[in-house]
């Protein structure tokens, strides 16, 4: 005997449910990642500022060097 029409689950239903959890989970992993990806901007433009400030802080330190070079030369010279 076979179960009334109205007990039998609608394959269509039940195939619009399965793609309603997929597009919550996919809608999910776009969240995520959309995350993830403003966290890893930022820490790239935070690295690229520490960049720019150590190569400044180095250049500095070999214009000193330079200079104290040049005085030696002229110490030596003058001496």
């Amino acid at each position: 005997m076979s179960a009334p029409e109205s007990i039998k689950p609608d394959p269509v239903k039940l195939e619009l449910a399965a793609l309603g959890e997929q597009l919550d989970r996919l809608l999910d992993i776009v969240r995520r990642l959309t995350e993830e990806n403003r966290s890893l901007r930022h820490s790239q433009e935070q690295l690229a500022n520490e960049r720019a400030g150590l190569m400044a802080r180095n250049e500095q330190a070999r214009s000193r060097v330079e200079a104290m070079i040049q005085r030696l030369k002229a110490l030596e010279n003058n001496g």
